[in-house]
C-alpha cells in the first residue's frame, strides 16, 4: 500500500461555507478532525491571527503523510496534526493542555484519495485489495471480515449500513462463494458477486454501490466514531464555540441532526415535574446544502450536507 502523497487529488467539498461557519475568533483554537488532503485546514490558517492555532487529525497515514512530508506539507507554526480518530479528541486537546476549543470541523465520510488509489479497496471502479480501513494499521478488513462472518450478520451489516433490499442474497452468494473456497479478497470479485445477487437497481447506480458503502462504514465504526466524536464535540466546545459538520449520506446526517436537535432544546424531567427544565447546551445555527455550480463542478458534493450548532454556556466549568 502506498503510504506516501500519491498522485490523488481531493476537491474539498464546502469549503468556504464551512471554514466561514467554524472561524469566529481569529485568535482562537480550533480542531479540523478529518485533515484529508488538507484544503479546510489551509483555509482555516488563512483566516487565524498569529496568536491562532489549527490541531488537524486523520485516522489516514496517507493524510498524515501528506501534511508532514512533501511538497504539500504544512509548515505553518501553528499547524500541528495527529494520528488518530477524532473520537480520542479530549485527550488529544488534554496532552496539548487544552482544555476547550472554539470550533470542531468533521467532515464526514471517504475522501477522494482513498477512493480513487485502488490499493485501498474502497471502489468498485478498479480491482485492487478489498481492505476500506481509513487506517490500515488498526483492525480488521473488509476482506478479512467476510472471511469469518456467518451468514445472518454480513446480511445485518449490509442491510443496516447500505440500505439494501438484497442484503439477504448477498450474504448468501458471499458464504456460499466462501464455503467452495473462493471467498472474496478484491473489489472486482465482489462487485462481480454483487452485480450476480442484485436483480433491480435504480437508473445509474452500480449494483454494488450500497453493498460497498455498507461495508466500509462497518469496517471503520463510522458512526459509532461519529457519535463518539459529536460527543466529545460538546465536552470540548467553549461557549460560542462552533460545531460545523459535514456528512454524505442519511444514516450520517440523521445522527448529526438529531445530536444537535436533542441539545438545542429545553428538557423537562417527568420524574420531577415542577423541577426548573435542563437548558439547551447547543443552539442550531445553519443547514447548508452545496450550490449548482459545486455540484456541477465536482458530482461528489451532490448529496452533502454541512450543519453549524454553537455551543452555549450550559454545563461548561468556568
Amino acid at each position: 500500500m502506498n503510504q506516501g502523497v500519491g498522485p490523488w487529488q481531493h476537491t474539498t467539498v464546502l469549503l468556504n461555507e464551512a471554514v466561514d461557519a467554524l472561524v469566529h475568533s481569529p485568535d482562537g483554537y480550533y480542531v479540523d478532525g478529518t485533515y484529508g488532503r488538507g484544503g479546510h485546514s489551509r483555509l482555516i490558517l488563512s483566516r487565524l491571527s498569529a496568536a491562532g492555532r489549527l490541531l488537524a487529525i486523520d485516522r489516514d497515514p496517507d493524510a498524515v503523510a501528506h501534511a508532514t512530508s512533501g511538497t504539500a506539507r504544512v509548515t505553518d507554526p501553528r499547524f500541528h496534526i495527529e494520528h488518530a480518530p477524532y473520537s480520542e479528541l479530549p485527550a488529544l486537546l488534554a496532552a496539548r493542555g487544552v482544555s476547550r476549543i472554539d470550533g470542531l470541523l468533521l467532515d464526514i465520510g471517504v475522501s477522494s484519495p482513498q477512493i480513487d488509489n485502488p490499493e485501498r479497496g474502497f471502489s468498485f471502479r478498479a480491482s485492487g485489495p478489498l481492505d476500506m480501513r481509513m487506517d490500515p494499521t488498526r483492525g480488521e478488513s473488509a476482506a478479512d471480515y467476510l472471511a469469518r462472518a456467518d451468514e445472518r450478520e454480513i446480511a445485518s451489516v449490509i442491510r443496516d449500513y447500505g440500505e439494501e433490499r438484497f442484503a439477504t442474497a448477498i450474504a448468501r452468494a458471499l458464504v456460499a462463494r466462501r464455503l467452495a473456497g473462493r471467498p472474496v479478497r478484491t473489489t472486482e470479485e465482489l462487485s462481480e458477486l454483487v452485480a450476480q445477487a442484485v436483480k433491480t437497481r435504480e437508473p445509474g447506480q452500480n449494483p454494488a454501490t450500497r453493498t460497498f458503502q455498507a461495508l466500509r462504514i462497518f469496517v471503520n465504526a463510522e458512526l459509532t466514531q461519529l457519535e463518539q466524536g459529536l460527543a466529545a464535540a460538546l465536552q470540548c466546545l467553549k461557549p460560542g464555540g462552533r460545531l460545523v459538520v459535514i456528512s454524505f449520506h442519511s444514516l450520517e446526517d440523521r445522527i448529526v441532526k438529531t445530536f444537535i436537535a436533542s441539545h438545542s432544546k429545553t428538557v423537562v424531567d417527568r420524574r420531577a415535574p415542577f423541577a426548573p427544565p435542563a437548558p439547551m447546551r447547543l443552539r442550531a445555527v445553519a443547514r447548508v446544502k452545496p450550490g449548482a455550480d459545486e455540484v456541477a463542478a465536482n458530482p461528489r458534493a451532490r448529496s452533502a450536507i454541512l450543519r453549524v450548532a454553537e455551543r452555549t454556556d450550559v454545563g461548561v466549568a468556568a
